[in-house]
């Protein structure tokens, strides 16, 4: 069971950190339910396809799963920057809450790496069905957490937070592809 609940925190960390770099631009307080949902769900459902693809998939998934969230998680953070920037000069406009895909895109990137994960899934001593729900409910109760310290530390530090979690976005995706 623990391996299990280590292995649900151990995915849930990067959408941890994406809930707090979107938490710290203190934007609609319906992004702390719909982000966690999201990235909770997206998580489970990865790592389900990913155990069910089993070993006809595990090539190609290992191959490119850094590559593609590398690529996304540049985009976003990019954009975080841009428009930290932009606020920066236009008399602090606080930049736009989240589109559906923005939301959608971030959810991917960060459950990317949970579809490899699946294929270790029959590895872990617990049904499989468990270990997708301590998947799922670990990362959203996580990313949740992170985005209300994320608004926190937002509201206290300042806007220009928000060019750090362009940073820490971007980070990811680095780290993603040098582990990869």
């Amino acid at each position: 069971m623990w391996s299990a609940v280590a292995l649900a925190f151990g995915l849930a960390m990067d959408a941890t950190a994406v809930s707090a770099a979107r938490g710290l631009a203190a934007h609609r307080s319906r992004e702390a339910v719909v982000l966690p949902l999201l990235f909770g769900g997206f998580q489970a459902g990865m790592a389900a396809l990913g155990w069910l693809a089993g070993r006809w998939a595990g090539p190609y998934i290992a191959a490119w799963d850094h590559w593609v969230a590398f690529g996304l998680l540049v985009i976003i953070g990019g954009k975080m920057l841009r428009d930290a920037w932009h606020s920066r000069h236009e008399d602090a406009v606080a930049p736009a809450p989240a589109t559906v895909m923005l939301a959608l895109g971030l959810a991917l990137a960060t459950s990317i790496d949970a579809a490899a994960a699946g294929l270790t899934l029959p590895l872990v001593p617990v049904a499989p069905w468990l270990a997708l729900l301590l998947i799922g409910a670990i990362t959203a109760a996580c990313s949740a957490l992170g985005y209300v310290v994320g608004r926190f530390a937002g509201k206290h530090l300042g806007s220009r937070l928000t060019i750090l979690g362009g940073l820490v976005l971007i980070g990811i995706g680095v780290e993603l592809v040098v582990r990869g």
